[in-house]
């Protein structure tokens, strides 16, 4: 049985992460809006450069997972005092990773970006922002970093509370440089760029004086990470950012092989992901909050509580997200009505909607369990299913039923839906065997 005591637990650790995700998504939303009165190739531009952009920090936004299920470790053994040597760790990691990675990409960005668009417009006011997001690499991997460390302490609401004041900062500034004010040149795309970067290295310095007042007892800045640490943190963080990787282009081609059936089955498929994305992040909060949990019961060395506390997460996430997927299974017109406005197109997207609303509920179970696995340090278990269920069946199935079948979209998302339901059914059974409990972190 969910004890209130536990659900209480439960939630205060995900609702600031949840609540955090969420004002990141309203920031895009924003930064949408202001680029879209620059018309549709500035908007072009921003929404390549910035799926660019993800896939070039997928190698450093690994080392959040790897830094909480470190410091929650160290907090579930009592070893208070090296809480914060992981994130010691992942902060130096960003650097030495980071710096150079983008002054390659920075100088690589006017021949990289017109292979993914060629149109000049596009790819000529897309190099300037994504060049101007680049700037931003290293500060990304540091608060990645502190974001794995304040949740794994259990201080989410901290990072929550930071992350709005960057997020506030970031619309502003992005304001005035992408249109101009106050004296300043106007920018366009590039401003928007540069706003998100100088806002996330504002965001540094923030988290490093909050870790200066609350983590410096807990060996922030005052203790080296021994050569065990720096390989615990990278055999963590590579799986999570390859993982990362391989997700955004198995995400690519996904809508690849959508587009050789039908501009308007693009079009629906890109309304649909959108909302999917917007309607997963109660899930990867809760799923944030097991990998927490779980890291401190096995510090405990409490298996059987680790092991509850990853089901106990599971109810609480299933109850929520089947809650979301119920308003897309009853009434998907009336969801899918404010993005897309031609009936044909409507009508195309109501069934793959319905089937993304019934697969909420074992979403949540997917993700609670893949976070409770990594905060067991199993990473490289978590990239080998996600991966090779995306990769070898549920794109293989898509092309099959989709393009070469000629099934249609409802067929294609159906082929979605099975693979994360296949992923869904093996983390659950990794989780119940119980194998991850002995796992070194």
């Amino acid at each position: 049985m969910l004890t209130k005591d536990r659900f209480t637990r439960i939630t205060t650790l995900a609702l600031p992460i949840v609540g955090a995700m969420v004002s990141q998504n309203i920031l895009n939303l924003v930064d949408t809006a202001m680029v879209g009165a620059l018309g549709p190739t500035a908007l072009a531009a921003v929404g390549i450069g910035g799926f660019a952009n993800f896939m070039a920090v997928a190698a450093i936004i690994g080392l959040s997972s790897g830094v909480q299920a470190m410091a929650s470790r160290r907090k579930g053994e009592g070893r208070v005092d090296e809480m914060a040597i992981p994130l010691n760790g992942g902060l130096f990691l960003a650097l030495v990773i980071g710096l150079p990675m983008s002054a390659i990409l920075y100088v690589s960005a006017p021949v990289l970006f017109p292979i993914i668009n060629s149109d000049p417009g596009v790819a000529g006011e897309g190099v300037a922002y994504l060049q101007a997001r680049l700037l931003g690499m290293v500060a990304v991997g540091m608060n990645f970093s502190y974001r794995g460390y304040w949740n794994g302490v259990s201080l989410s609401g901290l990072y929550m509370r930071t992350l709005l004041i960057v997020h506030a900062v970031n619309i502003a500034i992005s304001y005035v440089l992408i249109f101009g004010k106050f004296g300043f040149p106007a920018m366009g795309a590039e401003g928007a760029g540069l706003g998100t970067s100088i806002a996330l290295g504002l965001g540094t310095v923030i988290f490093t004086v909050h870790a200066l007042r609350l983590a410096k007892p807990h060996g922030f800045l005052t203790r080296i990470p021994r050569g065990e640490t720096m390989m615990t943190m990278l055999r963590l963080a590579l799986p999570t950012a390859m993982q990362q990787f391989l997700f955004a282009s198995g995400m690519t081609m996904f809508f690849w092989i959508i587009g050789q059936v039908g501009v308007n089955e693009v079009a629906a498929s890109n309304v649909i992901v959108n909302l999917l994305l917007v309607a997963l992040l109660p899930g990867m909060g809760m799923g944030l909050a097991a990998l927490t949990l779980v890291g401190e019961a096995l510090g405990r060395k409490e298996t059987a509580d680790a092991k509850r506390w990853g089901w106990d997460v599971v109810v609480v996430a299933t109850v929520v997200m089947g809650c979301i997927g119920a308003i897309g299974l009853i009434a998907p017109r009336l969801v899918l009505s404010g993005f897309l406005h031609d009936p044909a197109v409507l009508e195309l997207a109501v069934s793959p909607l319905r089937i993304v609303a019934i697969m909420m509920i074992f979403e949540g179970t997917s993700l609670v369990l893949l976070n409770g696995l990594l905060g067991a340090g199993a990473a490289q278990r978590v990239m080998m299913v996600s991966v090779g269920t995306q990769w070898l069946v549920g794109l293989p199935l898509a092309w099959l039923v989709g393009p070469y079948l000629g099934l249609g979209l409802f067929w294609i998302w159906m082929a979605n839906g099975g693979y994360r339901l296949l992923q869904t059914a093996i983390f659950a059974i990794l989780w119940h065997r119980g194998r991850w409990a002995g796992i070194s972190v």
